[in-house]
């Protein structure tokens, strides 16, 4: 899962950032709207958790500019302020969901599970492609009756080659939602997860297969069709 924080006391931001990473999360962390907003029009994050009082652009001000921009990604808004009020305005502007400060890292991560499954009022439990299964609960890849676990980025990687079936996904977008827009992860890093995953795929006798298309990125492919 990809998370943008953004949150100008550096310390929080740290602990939440952190708080992610150790849930095998990428994370990038920002200390301002502005930063906040550019960042977030990139599209590639899971779900953004953004602070309500920030410099430069308040966490209103974001959303509100996010939405306007049809810009879906499901939005956490942090703030130390309890009011009604509050709240109201933050889910008026398009936030997803609201957490008052202190809270506990366990209520905050479940709360981002959450928002992460959120496909418009469905929870998808599984991705289907050709005879694959890929099982987002259990990072598990079924193919008939075998199936093989796949660690993080092989299920990051693959996750969203089958959230785009039969599209070309660009190396630079697996780049940045698997590995982070500040990695410096290259393409051969890629290139070695798709082997990897190629692999199982064969493991498994699967059909389905992961096509290179020279110089773009990757599609999945049937080699029956």
């Amino acid at each position: 899962m990809n998370i943008l924080i953004v949150e100008d006391e550096i310390r929080l931001a740290e602990a939440l950032a952190q708080i992610m990473i150790e849930q095998k999360y990428t994370t990038d962390t920002v200390y301002d709207g502005e930063d906040g907003l550019t960042y977030a029009e990139s599209g590639i994050y899971d779900v953004i958790v953004l602070d309500v009082m920030l410099p430069k652009r308040n966490g209103f001000e974001v959303v509100k500019a996010l939405r306007s921009k049809k810009i879906a990604t499901p939005v956490l808004l942090l703030t130390a302020r309890d009011e009604v009020s509050d709240k109201v305005t933050g889910l008026d502007c398009g936030a997803d969901d609201y957490m008052t400060k202190p809270f506990s890292p366990e209520e905050l991560l479940a709360r981002v599970r959450a928002l992460s499954r959120r496909q418009g009022d469905v929870v998808l439990e599984e991705l289907v492609f050709s005879d694959l299964v890929l099982n987002l609960s259990a990072n598990t890849l079924q193919c008939n009756q075998k199936s093989v676990h796949l660690g993080y980025k092989e299920f990051e990687v693959l996750r969203l080659l089958m959230s785009n079936p039969k599209r070309i996904v660009p190396k630079e977008d697996l780049i940045t939602k698997v590995w982070g827009t500040e990695s410096g992860a290259e393409d051969n890093n890629v290139e070695a997860y798709i082997s990897f995953l190629r692999k199982k795929m064969s493991f498994l006798g699967s059909q389905a297969n992961i096509g290179t298309v020279r110089k773009v990125g990757y599609r999945l492919e049937e080699e029956n069709g």
